[in-house]
């Protein structure tokens, strides 16, 4: 059985000031991010990690190498493209609370609707796209895999939503089920068939961190 650990990246000056930053923008770790990272990395230190794979953004690279450093663990880590956020097009880079006034059917639908999400007007990206490149890198990354591997990927929080939630079928109108990720949070799913179907063994894990979670904490 494969087993994939999705992490969402530590916690940004971006993710704090309530921005989107999406495919583009990427604001620095904050510097209590990695006092989660290591707090992350404590409860995984059990398991023997074979790969990382990650996004190729430095808030998600910056997340990786601190993870790997503070599991203590000799693995090979591997940027993948396609493990990038969405492209939030003209919203980058805006305070949460702008977005709302200027574009609020659209945010609306990211947030609630997917099915019903049409970036157009702000130049972004679908959830459809999002999920065929997200899920055909996961294909690759499984495939690619030992039957027993247990592998980490550094991902994002709306991009890891639509492709998790896409791995277990669930469909386009109902991703946003089970709510967001948190930063530093790990989603657990195994595999006994190379991918063609995932199991899902916790969502948005994040009981082993001490701070006290906020609502900037989660997308």
């Amino acid at each position: 059985m494969t087993t994939l650990y999705l992490i969402r990246h530590g916690k940004t000056e971006w993710n704090l000031e309530g921005r989107y930053q999406g495919a583009h923008g990427d604001s620095p770790l904050l510097a209590s991010s990695y006092v989660e990272i290591e707090e992350l990395a404590h409860f995984l230190k059990p398991i023997h990690f074979d790969h990382l794979y990650t996004s190729p953004l430095k808030r998600t690279r910056e997340t990786s190498i601190t993870l790997k450093r503070d599991l203590g663990q000799d693995f090979p880590i591997t940027v993948v493209e396609a493990l990038h956020e969405f492209n939030l097009g003209l919203m980058e880079g805006m305070r949460f609370t702008e977005v709302e006034k200027q574009y609020p059917a659209i945010v609306k639908a990211f947030r609630e609707a997917p099915a019903d999400y049409d970036p157009t007007e702000i130049k972004g990206e679908t959830f459809e796209q999002v999920i065929a490149r997200t899920t055909q890198a996961i294909d690759t990354i499984v495939k690619a895999a030992q039957p027993d591997d247990h592998i980490l990927i550094v991902s994002h929080g709306a991009a890891m939503v639509a492709m998790i939630q896409s791995l277990l079928k669930t469909p386009l109108a109902q991703v946003r089920k089970d709510g967001g990720v948190t930063n530093s949070s790990v989603t657990t799913l195994t595999t006994d068939n190379q991918g063609a179907s995932f199991n899902l063994v916790k969502w948005n894990d994040t009981h082993f961190l001490s701070k006290q979670l906020s609502t900037t904490d989660t997308i």
